[in-house]
């Protein structure tokens, strides 16, 4: 199984300052190579800017726990594309997502990333985005 992470997912996940942090804190070191997950620069980012600007972690802190997640061998990295950029503008419009919500889940779909571990309230409404043949379900991990 290969399930796509959103930044908010990542942050529960390392950051113990957060109430959700003790039911996500296992889920990136059970990884394995029937549990894995993808991630995207989008991500990435993402996470870095929330633990240094909103969890006032050190820079230092968030690149180097960023870093050895990019380094898990269980983990799939996407990058983005012209073909990444064009699916985000049309699902922007058709189901009125913002930017980077956009282009984080075309990033997975053109990917064929079959489930987005999210707590996005927005996303979580849509429950499923489909692209062409492929389905990106919108699931919360903390139910």
């Amino acid at each position: 199984m290969i399930v796509g992470l959103d930044a908010n997912i990542i942050c529960y996940a390392l950051d113990d300052a957060y109430p959700e942090h003790g039911k996500l804190k296992g889920l990136l070191f059970d990884l394995s190579p029937e549990n894995k997950i993808a991630l995207n620069p989008t991500i990435i980012h993402e996470t870095y800017h929330t633990l240094v600007f909103s969890q006032k972690w050190t820079p230092e802190e968030s690149a180097n726990a960023l870093k050895v997640l990019l380094k898990n061998p269980y983990m799939e990295f996407f990058n983005q594309t012209i073909k990444t950029s064009t699916i985000a503008l049309n699902l922007s419009v058709k189901h009125n997502l913002g930017g980077r919500d956009a282009l984080i889940t075309a990033n997975y779909v053109a990917n064929k990333i079959p489930t987005l571990f999210t707590h996005d309230k927005q996303l979580l409404k849509l429950q499923k985005i489909t692209w062409k043949n492929t389905n990106l379900t919108y699931k919360d991990p903390l139910l």
